[in-house]
C-alpha cells in the first residue's frame, strides 16, 4: 500500500485520472474510471443478495444460454483490465524485457495468491460455522476450488500481457479472430452449448482440475461439475482482454475525446450487430464464455465507454460519478474486500434466536428488512447496504489518495 501526493497520482496499473470539465482532449479519461467502479459495485451488488432464492429477474445470471445485466458485470471488468494494459504496458514500449516479464509474473502470482487464499478462508470459515473441528476446517486443500474469478484474471492477464509484447499490434485483430473462430467450432463440435458432463468444456475441467476442485454449476433443476470459470473457457477471455488492449491502444493513439467517443459508438455497435448475427448458430452464454458472448459485452461496453466519455470527458458532468469512482480508483483491493466480508457476515454469530438458530450479521440485517418490506425487495436491499459499506471503505481510500497496487 502506498500513498502518493496530489502531483503524483500516476499507477502502474491504472487508465485514467479526472480531465477538466468540459475538455475535448485528453489523454486520460476519467469515464474509464467510472466504468471500472461500475463494474466493481456490480459485482459486489450481483454476489450479495440478501436471499438467494429471492432476486429480481434483472439481478440473476442466465439460467445456461441468454444475457442478463447481472452477465455484463464480469466481462466488463475483464475489458477495462485490457484497456488498463494497454497504458501500463506503454511504460515498457510493448517489448518483451527482464523488468516487463517480473511484472507480468509477479501479478499473475499475486492473483492467483489471493485467490486461492480468499477460497481456503471461506473453506475455513463455514466449516467453522457448520460446526466442523478446527482441524477438519482448516485442512481443506483436497476440496478447494483450482480456478475462480482471481484465477481468470490472473490467466487472462498473464496471456494477454505476453501477447502484447510479443506479437505485432497490427496483427492483433486477426488473433483475436483467430482465437474466438477456433473457440465456436471447439463447442460446436464438442457439444459445448449443452448442459451436461458431455460438454467439452465440462470434460477438459474434470480431467485437468478434478471435480472436487471444481465449481458446480446448477441449471434446469440438475447441478453438474462445470465450471463458469474453468480452463478451457479461459480461452476466449483472452480475446476478450485483446480486445480491451486494442482499445486502449486506440484512446492512446486518438486524442480528441470527440473522436474517442465516436469510434468507441462505432465498434461498439459493430461488435454486437455481428454477435446478434452469428447469434443464431453460437448462442450468447457466460457459463461458457461463447464467441458471440464475448463480441456482445465487449460492445456493450465499448458503446457505454463511449457515453460515459460524452458525459464525463466532453460535457465536464463528473459529480454524481464520484462514488464509482472511488470504487474504480482500488478495484481488486475492494472486490477483495467485499469478498472477504461477505463471508464474514455469513459465518460470523452473533448471537442465537429462541430457537437456538444462530444469527449471523448477514441474517441479522437481512431479516430486519425483511420485517419491513417484501422478499425481493429485502433481498435487493440488503445488497445495496452491503455495496455501500465497502464504498466507506473505497471513499475513505480515494480521499487520502491511497492506491493499493494488486
Amino acid at each position: 500500500m502506498s500513498k502518493h501526493s496530489s502531483k503524483a497520482t500516476s499507477r502502474s496499473n491504472a487508465t485514467t485520472a479526472v480531465a477538466p470539465a468540459g475538455a475535448t482532449k485528453s489523454s486520460r479519461l476519467l469515464s474509464l474510471d467510472v466504468l471500472r467502479g461500475i463494474t466493481v459495485a456490480g459485482m459486489l451488488l450481483v454476489n450479495n443478495p440478501g436471499s438467494w432464492g429471492s432476486i429480481y429477474a434483472p439481478l440473476e445470471h442466465a439460467e445456461w444460454i441468454g444475457l442478463t445485466p447481472t452477465d455484463l458485470v464480469f466481462p466488463f471488468f475483464v475489458f477495462v483490465m485490457g484497456v488498463s494494459m494497454a497504458f501500463s504496458l506503454r511504460a515498457f514500449d510493448y517489448k518483451p524485457s527482464g523488468a516487463v516479464l517480473y511484472k507480468i509474473i509477479k501479478r499473475t502470482i499475486i492473483l492467483f495468491l489471493i485467490g486461492w487464499a480468499v477460497g481456503w478462508f471461506s473453506h475455513l470459515m463455514y466449516g467453522l460455522h457448520r460446526g466442523d473441528p478446527f482441524a477438519v476446517a482448516v485442512n481443506n486443500i483436497p476440496t478447494i476450488r483450482i480456478l475462480g474469478v482471481f484465477q481468470r484474471l490472473a490467466l487472462c492477464y498473464l496471456c494477454g500481457s505476453l501477447i502484447a509484447i510479443s506479437v505485432k499490434h497490427k496483427s492483433l485483430p486477426w488473433l483475436t479472430a483467430l482465437i474466438l473462430t477456433g473457440y465456436a467450432l471447439l463447442l460446436g463440435f464438442g457439444k459445448g452449448y449443452e448442459f451436461s458432463l458431455d460438454n467439452i468444456i465440462a470434460r477438459v475441467d474434470n480431467a485437468v482440475l478434478g471435480e472436487n476442485h471444481m465449481y458446480h454449476e446448477r441449471a434446469f433443476g440438475e447441478k453438474i461439475a462445470f465450471d463458469p470459470e474453468g480452463l478451457l473457457s479461459t480461452i476466449p477471455c483472452i480475446a476478450h482482454v485483446l480486445i480491451g488492449f486494442m482499445t486502449g491502444l486506440m484512446l492512446l493513439r486518438i486524442k480528441d475525446n470527440s473522436e474517442r467517443m465516436q469510434q468507441m459508438l462505432l465498434w461498439g455497435f459493430v461488435m454486437m450487430l455481428v454477435a446478434w448475427l452469428l447469434g443464431y448458430g453460437i448462442p450468447v452464454g457466460k457459463k461458457m464464455w461463447s464467441s458471440t458472448f464475448v463480441l456482445a459485452t465487449c460492445g456493450l461496453a465499448m458503446s457505454v465507454s463511449g457515453l460515459l466519455t460524452w458525459v464525463i470527458d466532453i460535457k465536464g458532468k463528473n459529480r454524481w460519478c464520484r462514488p464509482l469512482q472511488a470504487f474504480g480508483m482500488n478495484p481488486l483491493a475492494i472486490y477483495t474486500l467485499g469478498t472477504v466480508l461477505a463471508i464474514v457476515f455469513n459465518t460470523v454469530t452473533l448471537c442465537h434466536d429462541i430457537n437456538g438458530k444462530a444469527v449471523t450479521v448477514h441474517s441479522a440485517i437481512y431479516d430486519g428488512y425483511c420485517a419491513l418490506m417484501a422478499d425481493k425487495a429485502a433481498s435487493a436491499l440488503f445488497a445495496i447496504t452491503f455495496v455501500a459499506i465497502n464504498y466507506i471503505v473505497a471513499h475513505i481510500l480515494m480521499k487520502k489518495k491511497i492506491y493499493i497496487k494488486i
